[in-house]
């Protein structure tokens, strides 16, 4: 048997087996919510406790979606001063963003190798301070 009969069936077989990879890899991707939401629980298990501050709290409308609140915090980590924000809009039913208190301190949780990584608030947990 030649080995050149075989080759584009060798050729169609991997291009098949690439597509099917493809195809197995797009269906196992998260979307961002489920990112989002797997990122707050494991800042907070695994995230150490700093003390910061609230520093805003913002309603932006965005097209087709609606409202989304974020809440502005910053924080300190040996000499260098953090300022970030986090995407509360899911999390309504855990606080009310319309009683934050600027300016008052908050509990913030971060990831120790990866300090710009921070929330205030998941869904097990709140930095907030009534």
């Amino acid at each position: 048997m030649d080995p050149l009969r075989l080759t584009p069936y060798l050729i169609g077989a991997g291009a098949l087996a690439a597509v099917g990879v493809l195809v197995w890899s797009r269906g196992r991707r998260k979307d961002p919510e489920a990112r989002e939401r797997e990122r707050r629980q494991w800042l907070n298990m695994t995230g150490r406790i700093i003390d910061g501050t609230v520093t805003d709290v913002q309603e932006i409308q965005h097209n087709g979606i609606g409202p989304i609140q974020l809440l502005f915090y910053r924080y300190e980590i040996a000499g260098v001063q953090y300022e970030a924000s986090q995407d509360v809009t899911k999390l309504r039913q855990f606080i009310d963003v319309h009683s934050c208190r600027l300016g008052l301190p908050a509990s913030i949780k971060y990831d120790p190798r990866n300090p710009g990584n921070s929330i205030v608030i998941s869904e097990g947990w709140t930095g907030l301070r009534q």
